[in-house]
């Protein structure tokens, strides 16, 4: 008997304790403290199913509640409502849209997303996105839906590391890869062209880069592009519709460390990026170039070209329509322009800075300048040019060196270069009368002040073969070359 009445004393105690533990969750009572969020098993779902023909395909989402009442959502919808391709299923009913979902304590619910494509659509964009809506305690959560919309080449960020973006390694060490011309690539993160590996990219190649993405050459890789005049090369955002072609800020830049070979970039059109193209030893430089021959860097955010201690060589290129720099060369180095144009006349808001900004100092943690020598920095033949009072900027230390010379050059500036001897045969102020603001730098007028008004010599000393310009028209065929990148012709 005493046995017995002590089982019954243990058997009572767990009774207590199991309800002490379900005291503590409340199935009944729900929960509305607004600090209290959902919480999910994906913060993005990808679909990274490449269809060649129409087809679809599911993916799961855990949604959880991890507190200790009953949490009510008061609506889950897609935010594209019924013109979306996704459509998701709870707990066995279709739809793209549901309200007064109950999840008890610590439970969860199994939602089913289902995108439905065709690949063969033009119309569609490189990349599909949606977000599913949750709305709870007054707070509205969301989950990213991306898929690939069209048949294409898509490369998405697969490593993860604190202060650097999402990134994916395309050439590995040692690696060669080459990018054919048989459909575009689209690149959602970094593209990485690790060290000692090599990307070289055919004629005719279209890569975009979703928002916030870029491509990366990193120390020791190398990059070589090889666009023609009639099959040029393109980087550019991934949203093909007509008001995002000429709209700056879609994806990040490229940028290029130093290197074992030089970084070539031949008949190339990169545009609506935040920076162009962003040169710049990540250790020490080693004395590789970063070639531009025939390259347009056009409505850039930023700065359409960025160095910083680099050595560059370009010609027949354009850098233009940039909401700060055309072109920035920073921190010194060693640069050659010749038949370029640097013009900016930028329209999504106010440019206090110029065209072509040249700089040879960094400076420390109490604003002392740090001198870094300014190699040589040679403009021959180009046009400088822009909405601004003054196009060009030197912020040059004479506590390092700074060899700068530019020779029949068009200048919008309030120097007065007729007493400066680092201009020498230069033009200031005159109109250039570009065939308009945006695109087509151009002269579009005989009235233009470039035409004819070139060196020979600058063409016959040039380490880059310039006697036809950036179209692939001569530059020889008449009383002398013209200024910028593009000879004048009637169109």
């Amino acid at each position: 008997m005493k046995k017995n009445t002590h089982t019954y004393i243990f058997i009572a105690a767990i009774f207590a304790a199991i309800l002490s533990v379900v005291s503590c969750t409340k199935p009944g009572i729900i929960d509305s403290d607004p600090d209290h969020m959902l919480e999910f098993s994906n913060d993005t779902v990808i679909f990274d199913t490449v269809f060649t023909t129409i087809g679809s395909t599911t993916k799961q989402l855990m949604i959880y509640n991890r507190h200790e009442n009953t949490m009510s959502i008061d609506e889950i919808m897609l935010a594209g409502g019924e013109t979306s391709p996704y459509r998701i299923n709870l707990d066995g009913v279709a739809g793209t849209g549901f309200s007064d979902i109950e999840i008890p304590p610590g439970d969860s619910l199994f939602m089913f997303v289902r995108v439905t494509l065709d690949p063969s659509n033009q119309n569609n964009p490189l990349i599909i996105e949606d977000s599913l809506m949750f709305f709870t305690n007054g707070n509205e959560q969301k989950v990213k839906l991306v898929s690939w919309g069209q048949d294409a080449h898509y490369i998405l960020a697969d490593r993860f590391v604190a202060g650097l973006p999402p990134y994916k390694i395309i050439a590995a060490e040692n690696e060669y890869t080459r990018w054919q011309n048989d459909k575009p690539y689209v690149i959602y993160g970094y593209a990485v062209v690790d060290s000692a590996g090599i990307l070289e990219v055919d004629p005719g190649v279209r890569i975009h880069f979703h928002s916030g993405g870029g491509l990366w050459v990193y120390t020791g890789g190398t990059i070589a592009v090889n666009g023609t005049i009639d099959e040029p090369v393109t980087f550019r955002g991934d949203r093909l519709e007509e008001a995002y072609d000429n709209l700056p800020g879609q994806w990040d830049r490229i940028i290029i460390n130093e290197g074992p070979a030089d970084n070539v970039f031949n008949n190339v059109i990169i545009k609506n990026a935040f920076i162009g193209i962003q040169a710049e030893p990540l250790r020490e430089y080693t004395g590789n170039t970063l070639i531009l021959n025939n390259v347009k860097i056009l409505n850039i955010n930023g700065m359409g070209l960025y160095t910083k201690a680099y050595r560059v060589r370009a010609a027949n290129s354009v850098f233009g329509n940039c909401g700060a720099y055309s072109a920035a060369l920073t921190l010194g180095g060693d640069y050659d322009f010749r038949h370029c144009t640097f013009a900016t006349f930028y329209g999504y808001n106010s440019r206090s800075t110029p065209a072509l900004f040249l700089n040879n100092y960094a400076v420390d943690t109490d604003d002392n300048p740090i001198p870094v020598d300014l190699i040589n920095a040679y403009f021959g033949n180009c046009v400088i040019y822009g909405n601004a009072d003054e196009e060009l900027g030197l912020d040059l230390t004479e506590l390092a060196q700074s060899e700068y010379q530019f020779e029949n050059c068009l200048i919008k500036t309030e120097r007065n270069l007729e007493i400066e001897d680092r201009f020498d045969l230069c033009i200031a102020n005159e109109n250039p009368y570009f065939a308009d603001s945006t695109q087509n730098f151009y002269p579009d007028s005989t009235l233009s002040s470039v035409i004819d008004a070139g060196s020979v010599q600058v063409i016959n000393t040039s380490e880059l073969n310039i006697t036809n310009d950036i179209e692939g028209f001569s530059r020889t065929g008449d009383e002398g070359p013209d200024i910028g990148a593009y000879e004048f012709k009637e169109r």
